[in-house]
């Protein structure tokens, strides 16, 4: 189970941290017993189902969902599970900030020094600037005005039926629009892929690899090195890397001895 490694990696850098897994299936007493070990350890985490109705109350959010709700809003062919994840991470941020991220990450550093953070999923090689943005992991303040304009974006623009429309690609189409607006007094930081998505979702699989050759050797230990120098937190791409290996010698199984807590288990877990 990866998500429980991401779950290790946080709390080995953020022991303090309090952690909230919003989750139907985790709210469970099944959910209790896989967290027992954290729990024991004195580590703080809590699994809670998501009550949409109360997160959204006062956005535009609770219009939308109430219009779902009475069968006016068509959801669509892309699974309407994951766009409510896209629309309550944002709520949540909004009404209490933090920090959220999604269960296929593998944390390296300290993030509780990032503020009001978004990463760069991708740059344009010609200009350098970014291309697009990525709503995996982001660090904001408690009703910071950005979130607020990705909540009214989601409520206004709602579209099932393309991928990435109400998640990735909404954060990029937003924070567009407000950089170049003169009304828009939000602060905000963009960090570069290498902050959360060091290699993209196309390439993942070359992070679970052992080298190969003498060759491999060299890009393996490269990568690794700029890793360790800049990023706060992989993202695993679990769509594409659920059913990948981890060999040893990987990148990845570097990056997991330095990052687990109950590191024998651990490592079995991926």
């Amino acid at each position: 189970m990866r998500e429980w490694f991401t779950i290790e990696s946080l709390f080995k850098f953020h022991s303090n941290a309090c952690l909230i897994i919003v989750s139907e299936s985790m709210d469970s007493p099944r959910g209790v017993q896989i967290l027992r070990p954290l729990t024991r350890s004195n580590f703080r985490v809590m699994p809670i189902k998501p009550d949409y109705r109360f997160v959204f109350k006062n956005t535009m959010a609770a219009a939308w969902f109430d219009q779902l709700k009475k069968g006016n809003v068509s959801p669509g062919e892309v699974s309407l599970g994951q766009n409510l994840s896209n629309l309550l991470r944002l709520a949540l941020l909004y009404k209490y900030g933090g920090i959220y991220m999604d269960t296929d990450f593998i944390v390296l550093r300290g993030l509780d020094k990032l503020r009001n953070s978004i990463g760069a999923q991708t740059v344009d090689l010609k200009t350098g600037n970014w291309s697009r943005l990525n709503n995996a992991l982001m660090v904001f303040d408690k009703k910071h005005p950005l979130l607020n304009k990705f909540i009214e974006e989601f409520a206004l623009t709602f579209n099932g039926n393309k991928w990435g429309h109400n998640g990735p690609y909404l954060v990029s189409r937003v924070v567009e629009r407000v950089s170049v607006s003169k009304g828009f007094e939000g602060n905000f930081t963009i960090l570069p892929p290498t902050a959360f998505y060091p290699v993209d979702w196309a390439r993942i699989g070359s992070l679970f690899q052992r080298p190969k050759d003498d060759h491999h050797l060299r890009w393996v230990n490269s990568k690794l090195k700029q890793i360790e120098r800049e990023t706060y937190a992989v993202h695993l791409w679990n769509r594409q890397s659920r059913k990948i290996v981890v060999e040893v010698g990987s990148i990845i199984s570097h990056l997991t001895q330095r990052s687990c807590i109950f590191c024998n288990s651990s490592i079995a877990t991926l």
